[in-house]
């Protein structure tokens, strides 16, 4: 190895040095069955290193985190009400995959709408609908993928809750 190979490499090697650490998970979906006619397979890899808040009361201890799972589908919007209907998710434990579950939408998704006709005036645009009224919480885990198949033209998207760190007293009545 030549001096140019350490004045390329040097630069290089800074700058690795002062970016955070961060690790990757490894994607493991042994165990899962493949997914069934006419679905989509969707992953989640939760990272294990987020970014910790800077508010006291958001835990900062992933058992105490959930991950919502929204399912849904960009529909165009326009000056009528729309909404999904379709099955719920639901969640199947495998026990080839020690612990793991697959979560599903099993039947098609179908865009229910109003039927009012619709000036040019009227704002239009895309907009993301979600399934179901409740939001679908699981647990954090880092160690496992999430997976989740659904029909075609249904799109899954996440987001991860966070508890306060204060408990509350019930009322005894």
């Amino acid at each position: 190895m030549g001096l140019g190979f350490l004045r390329l490499a040097l630069p290089l090697l800074m700058v690795a040095a002062s970016a955070p650490a961060v690790a990757i998970p490894r994607l493991d979906l042994s165990g899962y069955p493949a997914p069934k006619q006419g679905l989509k397979r969707w992953v989640i890899q939760p990272s294990g290193l987020l970014p910790k808040s800077d508010d006291a009361m958001i835990s900062a201890h992933p058992l105490d985190w959930r991950v919502q799972l929204i399912v849904g589908k960009e529909v165009e919007r326009d000056c009528n009400v729309k909404r999904l209907s379709g099955p719920s998710l639901s969640m199947q434990r495998l026990p080839k995959a020690s612990g793991k579950a697959l979560f599903e939408v099993s039947g098609p998704v179908l865009v229910l709408s109003t039927r009012m006709a619709c000036t040019q005036e009227q704002p239009q645009g895309r907009s993301f609908l979600s399934l179901g009224k409740q939001p679908y919480l699981i647990p954090y885990n880092a160690s496992w993928p999430v997976v989740v198949d659904l029909p075609d033209g249904v799109e899954l998207r996440w987001r991860v809750w966070k508890a306060e760190t204060k408990q509350q007293e019930a009322v005894q009545l």
